[in-house]
């Protein structure tokens, strides 16, 4: 979070919560509690493009030396289908819609989280990306609720 962060700002993580309420105070240096929390918070750092956080929250083990600049991707939905959290290893399945442009997709990813230093880092996961092809009259792939001809689509 920056100076500039309105402080109702909605969390990107799709809790329907304030940005400093949610996700924000991990971001801040609070230990995310659960797997499941530290997922949520590492995909609103996606969508804040937060990568120190990301390089941080990732298992010593597996992180990379950086992270590549993308300015081309929007995150517009993060939707968690399945998780668990077993001792000091963690495992959250989740569902993350993105806009690059005017094209959509989905990744799907099973990610695996331990415990390192009390604290939970990613370890990695199994990714699949789809293509999305939203019709105008389909439901905004966003989350809104609305069609996407009068929410997304309107460019």
């Amino acid at each position: 979070m920056t100076a500039a962060t309105p402080p109702d700002q909605a969390c990107p993580c799709s809790s329907q919560r304030p940005l400093c309420e949610c996700c924000g105070r991990y971001h801040q240096g609070e230990a995310a509690p659960s797997p499941e929390a530290l997922m949520r918070s590492r995909y609103s750092a996606f969508a804040l493009d937060l990568t120190d956080y990301l390089r941080e929250t990732w298992h010593s083990s597996s992180r990379p030396a950086s992270l590549p600049a993308d300015d081309a991707t929007r995150w517009r939905r993060l939707e968690i289908l399945d998780h668990d959290e077993q001792g000091d290893h963690g495992r959250v399945h989740f569902r993350a819609t993105f806009q690059e442009g005017r094209r959509w997709g989905v990744l799907v990813e099973a990610s695996r989280f331990v415990l390192e230093d009390g604290r939970w880092r990613y370890l990695d996961g199994e990714p699949s990306v789809t293509r999305l092809k939203p019709g105008r009259n389909e439901a905004c792939p966003c989350g809104s609720g609305r069609k996407f001809k009068a929410c997304c689509g309107l460019g």
